[in-house]
């Protein structure tokens, strides 16, 4: 397969300092890296696309080190993460699935503490759509205050015949979580769960 054909990238960043009640004494920060690719399937049906997902994997490190800069450049910083894609429309949602690997080994090979699944997403769409990447915690994924998402997309992407694909990162949990279950500091992180 070729390498992917970047068309654009983006980060977007956020710095969270309340939801309606007290501040926290660091404001959470999380960010997305977008990258629109080629979609080398777009238009037709491919038996065998595994390939293209080694074809990925400089990318998903070059995006997981460029969300880590984004937030500071401290890999141990990072508490929560999740990823996306969005296939344009003469995709198929398949397309979006050869993420899972280079976008979420990626970031698990960056963050020291990361034994939990990556949450992911995945739609077919048109330029303009936005996405709810899902966001949980890096080393145990029942940890409740962890559970978020952050809505991202671009004006102009993915056009019919492209992907555009998405890693978050953030720094803790949701501002004022409050409603149980397992702690980020009860975390034995043994099996990626709790």
């Amino acid at each position: 397969m070729p390498d992917p054909q970047i068309r654009k990238t983006a980060i977007l960043t956020e710095t969270i300092y309340h939801e309606g009640g007290p501040a926290p004494e660091t404001p959470l920060r999380r960010a997305a890296c977008m990258a629109v690719i080629a979609n080398p399937f777009a238009g037709r049906y491919v038996e065998d696309i595994q390939g293209f997902m080694d074809d990925l994997k400089p990318l998903g490190a070059q995006m997981a080190k460029d969300l880590i800069d984004a937030l500071g450049g401290d890999a141990t910083a990072i508490q929560g993460y999740g990823k996306g894609a969005i296939v344009g429309t003469n995709g198929e949602l398949e397309h979006g699935a050869l993420w899972h690997v280079p976008g979420g080994y990626a970031m698990r090979d960056t963050i020291a503490d990361s034994m939990a699944i990556v949450p992911s997403t995945k739609k077919v769409g048109a330029p303009g759509i936005r996405l709810d990447v899902p966001i949980t915690h890096t080393n145990a994924a029942y940890v409740r205050s962890h559970f978020d998402a952050m809505e991202v997309g671009m004006s102009d992407a993915p056009k019919a015949d492209e992907i555009l694909l998405v890693l978050v990162m953030s720094t803790g949990g949701r501002i004022h979580a409050r409603v149980g279950g397992l702690a980020a500091e009860e975390v034995k992180g043994q099996d990626g769960l709790r």
